[in-house]
């Protein structure tokens, strides 16, 4: 895996699609969040790199979402937040290998310490209670409802930004967040019988992702993006783990094949996490924006093959008009972006 060109300070909204993980499939989102990664987002023109970018973002979309469904299958048997800490523990392993590689890390002097450490352990404590929230949601909801909710994270970093760090924010981005938060009404159809407090736990997922990827900004902006990674993914690992601590503990394992999920989770996550920080070394978020959406479709094939869900009447018109507001808020992101000399 090449390293990253040289960083510049990240823009809010490059930043959440860099930072973001475990879904924006309601997998993808979560994932490249809980990986903590930043990775630079300078426009690369050339048609190769994007083609390759795109395919390699579709691959850790598809990833993070069977870890999704991998996730929804073992909440029959483990608590949520038991499953968050299995996760992060094995999410360490891609972690330290993109860390120790990374000759950027190495030039550098292998550097362990970052000046604004707390920041980025918050971060990664931001992760831990948004995994939670989306690992609760799904052992109660739909997995492309749960899912495709989760991608209002998006709509959320937007408005962070503009109320926290005081980024511009014009009125066609402005105009998209409350298109989007329409469309999750849409969905969510508060007031009608179906809807429950469990309804909103997928936007306290968005919501705990978007706070991680707005903290990124505020953090070294020197440090190599592995050891920012390694941080927060130290961090989400250590929240969740007093979290199932204060839940009961560890549930034993019964069968060799509750073993394999769990590795596998931690498989499709680790992987999934990779192709994503290598897609977006590729090219640049906004170029990519379009093809993350495909987390959605995924999320409907895989409810309906593993789990016989065929919530389409519940998605439409709102997902549709989420999609739309994402892709707006890109759009308007890659305008405003400085054009390469």
């Amino acid at each position: 895996m090449t390293d990253p060109a040289p960083r510049r300070p990240a823009s809010p909204a490059a930043d959440r699609r860099e930072s973001g993980g475990e879904s924006r499939s309601g997998a993808a989102l979560a994932a490249t969040a809980v990986a903590g990664a930043r990775v630079p987002g300078a426009l690369i023109p050339a048609s190769g790199p994007v083609l390759r970018a795109a395919a390699t973002l579709l691959l850790g979309v598809l990833l993070l979402s069977l870890m999704g469904a991998l996730v929804k299958m073992l909440l029959t048997r483990f608590g949520a937040s038991e499953l968050s800490a299995w996760r992060n523990l094995l999410g360490l392993i891609p972690t330290f290998l993109i860390l120790w590689s990374s000759s950027d890390w190495r030039a550098r002097g292998r550097p362990m310490r970052l000046r604004r450490w707390k920041l980025a352990l918050l971060r990664g404590g931001f992760v831990a209670v948004a995994q939670l929230c989306f690992y609760l949601s799904l052992a109660r909801m739909e997995f492309a409802t749960a899912s495709t909710l989760v991608f209002a994270g998006p709509l959320f970093v937007t408005a962070l930004s503009g109320l926290v760090l005081k980024a511009p924010i014009g009125p066609w981005r402005w105009g998209a967040v409350l298109a989007g938060f329409a469309g999750v009404t849409l969905i969510l159809q508060p007031g009608a019988d179906a809807f429950t407090v469990w309804s909103l736990l997928p936007l306290g997922a968005a919501l705990g992702y978007a706070s991680s990827s707005v903290c990124a900004p505020l953090i070294d902006q020197d440090a190599p993006t592995p050891l920012v990674s390694l941080y927060a993914s130290s961090a989400a690992l250590v929240g969740a783990f007093c979290l199932a601590m204060a839940d009961g503990g560890f549930t034993a394992f019964e069968t060799w094949e509750e073993v394999g999920l769990i590795l596998s989770v931690g498989l499709c996550g680790g992987l999934g996490v990779f192709c994503l920080i290598s897609a977006y070394r590729l090219a640049s978020p906004p170029a990519l924006a379009p093809f993350e959406y495909f987390g959605m479709i995924y999320a409907l094939i895989l409810g309906w093959l593993i789990f016989g869900e065929s919530p389409l009447d519940k998605l439409f018109p709102g997902a549709p008009l989420i999609v739309a507001a994402g892709l707006t808020i890109a759009w308007r992101e890659r305008r405003r972006r400085p054009k390469p000399a």
